[in-house]
């Protein structure tokens, strides 16, 4: 396959950052943050610039790891909501066709309603219960509309070593608290930002020469958790590793959904059936403990180091 010209959107987020280190391989890669860089636009609140940017780069690959993620908050703003998870990704898959490249865009389990038990398959019904589901939703379609050959790749339960994510706010208020309660009402896949940014490189590679690859597919761990089984991991790995905690895994306590109100509501059902992506590229989904225990020991080391 030939070197490729990429353009990284999102650079500084969890995923983001993985990206920069996964698809180096593959080509050069014009990594943007928000503020973006050398007169290029890395916001996706501009479009105009956006449009402007993929025209100048000319990129045979336009990564999208940028979002708008604010769940709750999205609940009072859902026209910037709207902007940067639904016309961004149109402007940029318009884009993308003019100029002949492919787009990978990222979405999330929350397109689908949350109900019953079974993971979600790509083409199951879509009925998002928030604002933020729905503006993702429209992101998907307006890819799809487009007429680019594109990737979307659907993940949940996002983490990382950095960044706002659930690992990190668990350990926080572990490091505080004798005892935690964490809902016990919703399951799915912690999936690594890094093992995304792994699968995205090595699905790129397969697909860029086949057009025929273009389509939607799951991307996430294998095997499923609730949060309050996710937060016993986090913990006891950490306490296991020396991190100094005050909660012990016997004193966090598992309640309902109901417990934690939020503006916007919450999936139940978050799991995401990997089939399609599993036997196209023939990928094996590593199990989410392990990722999760792979990002303790990193922050325990770089807990040692401060």
């Amino acid at each position: 396959m030939q070197l490729l010209n990429i353009l990284l959107l999102g650079a500084n987020g969890q995923v983001g950052r993985q990206l920069q280190r996964s698809l180096a391989p593959l080509g050069v890669v014009t990594a943007l943050g928000r503020q973006g860089s050398g007169g290029l636009c890395g916001d996706l609140a501009d479009l105009a610039g956006l449009a402007e940017t993929v025209r100048t780069v000319a990129p045979d690959v336009i990564v999208n790891a940028a979002a708008y993620t604010a769940v709750d908050r999205a609940e009072s703003e859902p026209e910037q909501a709207r902007r940067i998870n639904a016309h961004a990704p149109a402007v940029l898959a318009r884009a993308a066709k003019e100029v002949n490249a492919w787009l990978i865009h990222y979405s999330t389990d929350y397109v689908f309603d949350g109900t019953g038990t079974a993971a979600w398959q790509e083409d199951d019904p879509k009925d998002p219960v928030n604002v933020y589901g729905q503006t993702k939703l429209e992101g998907e379609q307006a890819v799809c509309e487009s007429g680019c050959c594109y990737l979307i790749f659907r993940t949940s339960w996002v983490y990382a070593a950095l960044g706002k994510n659930f690992i990190n706010t668990m350990l926080s208020l572990a490091a505080q608290r004798e005892n935690l309660k964490v809902v016990n009402d919703q399951t799915g896949a912690p999936t690594g930002a890094d093992l995304i940014a792994d699968v995205t490189a090595h699905v790129l590679r397969s697909a860029y020469p086949d057009k025929t690859l273009s389509g939607t597919y799951h991307l996430a761990a294998a095997g499923q958790a609730t949060w309050w089984e996710y937060a016993n991991l986090v913990i006891s790995a950490a306490a296991e590793s020396g991190m100094a905690l005050k909660t012990k895994s016997e004193n966090i306590i598992p309640v309902p959904s109901a417990e934690f109100p939020t503006p916007a509501p919450r999936p139940g059902n978050s799991r995401l059936d990997t089939t399609r992506l599993r036997t196209t590229f023939n990928l094996r989904m590593p199990p989410w403990e392990d990722g999760v225990l792979r990002v303790i020991k990193c922050l325990h080391h770089i807990f040692q180091k401060v």
